[in-house]
């Protein structure tokens, strides 16, 4: 089954390339285009609450507490990395699935 690329194949994964492109464009200008630094909505949150109410004592404590804000992005990234595993492991299942479903269909309306 050796098929020829397609004009529709080629403009496909020339749109494909492209839009890689612009992914890495997009996450890159940040890097290199803003300077400071870069903090999260949690600290920008218990500044607010510092400025309104000086002396509010939170309600619950962190159960760990990482040594430097390096770590805490590091433990952030892996989290975001297991959940986009986790929802491409699912989806690639369901595909599968799918796909076998419509072969065995095929098969058996032969």
């Amino acid at each position: 089954m050796n098929q020829k690329p397609t004009k529709n194949h080629q403009s496909t994964s020339r749109q494909n390339w492209l839009l890689a492109g612009a992914v890495i464009v997009l996450a890159a200008f940040p890097l290199v285009f803003v300077r400071g630094e870069y903090g999260g909505s949690d600290d920008q949150a218990k500044k607010a609450i510092t400025e309104i109410q000086p002396g509010y004592k939170p309600w619950f404590n962190h159960l760990f507490e990482p040594a430097s804000s390096e770590i805490s992005s590091l433990l952030f990234a892996s989290q975001a990395a297991m959940g986009a595993g986790v929802v491409g492991y699912v989806i690639g299942l369901y595909k599968g699935r799918s796909q076998s479903r419509q072969q065995s269909d095929r098969k058996s309306s032969e």
